[in-house]
């Protein structure tokens, strides 16, 4: 075999290999879009507390609800009277992948059946390979269309911190719109964070199914 005919095979596989990567990953990424909500319950206490990350980690996607180090206590108290989605003022759900695999939680809470609201709280893409790649704003889209598809609400809040960019630009992206900010709302350390408040109404969500902007 000349060394030129060795050359382009080489050329060839290194092609082929690179196609294969992009491929692979390309296919994750729409993977990851593939997520479903499911009741939290007792069996995943220990999954959400290995996520639980540190006290700013933890303030920041669980807000004060929690101290830190996040117990096994802690979480029996907040599933206490959740998920009976005719009468709990709370939904609390582990995330899922495809595959089953746990990946996150979120929270549907708050829930006023007379004045039709309620909040979406503890946002955490738990498992750091599903990060950074639209989890997050896939859990968003999904809780909300239990809030104004199952739920029939009217107004769902969230808050978020600050400093917190990529998130506050996802809200914005499913349809949320900044109310306010509450200034030194929460104390870290010796530090105090600023708290955005953002909410989405039921005409604006169902205008962004209609225009295909939520699939």
């Amino acid at each position: 075999m000349r060394d030129s005919d060795v050359q382009t095979i080489a050329f060839t596989c290194v092609c082929i290999h690179t196609e294969l990567v992009r491929f692979i990953e390309l296919e994750r990424i729409h993977f990851f879009m593939d997520i479903r909500l499911v009741p939290f319950s007792e069996q995943d206490y220990d999954e959400l507390i290995g996520w639980s990350g540190d006290l700013p980690f933890l303030m920041q996607w669980a807000g004060p609800i929690f101290r830190h180090p996040l117990t096994t206590e802690q979480l029996v108290e907040y599933t206490q009277g959740a998920n009976d989605i005719q009468t709990s003022d709370k939904l609390n759900y582990r995330v899922l992948a495809a595959t089953n695999q746990g990946i996150g939680h979120v929270s549907i809470g708050s829930i006023d059946r007379e004045n039709r609201s309620a909040r979406i709280s503890k946002v955490l893409v738990g498992e750091p390979e599903f990060r950074d790649k639209g989890v997050g704003k896939a859990i968003i889209k999904a809780a909300l269309a239990i809030c104004f598809g199952e739920l029939g609400l009217h107004r769902v809040t969230l808050g978020v911190f600050d400093f917190n960019g990529p998130a506050i630009a996802a809200y914005k992206h499913v349809g949320f719109s900044v109310d306010g900010v509450l200034r030194d709302a929460r104390k870290v350390g010796n530090t105090y964070w600023n708290l955005v408040e953002m909410s989405i109404l039921e005409d604006e969500w169902r205008a962004l199914q209609k225009d295909g902007k939520q699939i």
